[in-house]
């Protein structure tokens, strides 16, 4: 995971709707769809929310039954394959 206080932002060409309890994301400029389930749908919330790896880290182990390693490494994986698709860009803070 990059920075554990590094924000994660949704980039300006997505967009996203909830389709019946599952988010569905779409990057305009790629086309590139993506959809996720209940707990991707809460970290997609707190991502837009503007809150660091770590804070979402704190919220998830205190709403779900999850060790914080397990969940850190967990959120690592999503958020990378979210850039990856080009669905959000890191925010270190520097790029103002």
């Amino acid at each position: 995971m990059p920075g554990r206080e590094a924000r994660t932002r949704i980039r300006k060409d997505v967009v996203f709707r909830d389709l019946a309890g599952e988010l569905v994301l779409l990057n305009l400029s790629t086309g590139v769809y993506f959809g996720l389930d209940a707990v991707g749908s809460r970290i997609w919330g707190l991502i837009d929310g503007g809150r660091s790896a770590a804070e979402i880290v704190g919220t998830l182990t205190a709403e779900y039954e999850v060790a914080a390693d397990t969940c850190e490494a967990d959120l690592s994986r999503f958020l990378e394959a979210l850039r990856d698709n080009e669905l959000v860009e890191l925010d270190d803070g520097l790029a103002r």
